[in-house]
């Protein structure tokens, strides 16, 4: 019993001058952590506002805005580590092997981030133009460090990972698209009052650009019919609507200008059976 209680006693002496000896250093380590914290977001908002100024794309300002508020707090966390004695060389070397540990079992991971460094800044395509990539495209919504998010016409979300991007392929149409529509005319008599026709409905749609300009001409002919292509410019997010609208129309238009269309073309071929004697 006098022995447990001896036990208990010495670690009662001993957590006691662990305290004294201690207690201070870890207070004022947790204070150097705390003011780092809050030092380190008055850093970040102060560069933020100062990188608006120079028009940054969002996701490249995000990047160095999270970067300077990284330091603030690794330079404050030295700081405190310093403060309770810790060696920071075998910390060091520690973290460097734990490191190249994690980068092997996180390759896709860190694939995605280097990725994500060289689209935001070789800036192959922005926030709001429309791109093909990968079997997929739709308008930029965001750039990320790991993804990048692409808005379609069903309001649904694609997230690309940014690894499938690099050293890809890459359509970027910008903020416009052009239209390729077909309208097939039966007779030459009727071309000039066609071209007219489609012309108009092209001028008459408010959603269509004015510059560049739209192209309407000949595209080919056959013994059957020739074909007029129609090619406006619209914004990206209208391109399948405005397409639908301008068909429609067309459709209206050169009926009332007593424009006709192709017949249908039905191919017969007859085969002679010879019967057996």
């Amino acid at each position: 019993m006098q022995n447990q209680l001896a036990v208990i006693e010495q670690a009662q002496n001993t957590l006691i001058d662990l305290g004294i000896k201690f207690g201070p250093k870890v207070v004022v380590a947790i204070l150097i952590l705390v003011v780092g914290f809050y030092a380190g977001r008055w850093v970040g908002a102060v560069f933020n506002r100062w990188l608006g100024k120079l028009q940054l794309e969002p996701p490249v300002q995000l990047l160095l805005v999270r970067l300077a508020r990284l330091m603030v707090v690794g330079l404050f966390l030295i700081m405190a580590l310093q403060n309770l004695g810790i060696e920071l060389l075998p910390l060091i070397a520690g973290l460097g092997l734990a490191g190249a540990g994690v980068a092997l079992a996180m390759q896709g991971v860190l694939g995605n981030l280097v990725a994500g460094l060289t689209i935001i800044f070789t800036q192959p395509f922005r926030v709001g133009e429309y791109v093909a990539i990968v079997g997929v495209e739709g308008q930029v919504e965001e750039i990320d460090l790991f993804s990048t998010k692409l808005s379609q016409g069903d309001c649904s979300m694609v997230i690309v990972p940014n690894r499938k991007i690099v050293g890809e392929i890459l359509h970027n149409y910008g903020h416009i698209r052009q239209l390729d529509l077909r309208v097939a005319i039966a007779r030459a008599d009727d071309l000039e009052r066609a071209l007219t026709a489609i012309a108009e409905v092209v001028k008459a749609n408010s959603r269509v650009l004015s510059q560049p300009a739209a192209f309407i001409g000949v595209r080919n002919l056959t013994d059957a019919s020739i074909g007029v292509a129609v090619k406006p410019w619209v914004k990206a997010p209208d391109y399948s609507s405005v397409g639908a609208e301008i068909n429609l129309a067309i459709i209206e238009k050169i009926r009332a200008a007593g424009v006709d269309y192709p017949p249908s073309e039905r191919k017969i071929r007859i085969v002679s059976v010879q019967e057996p004697h």
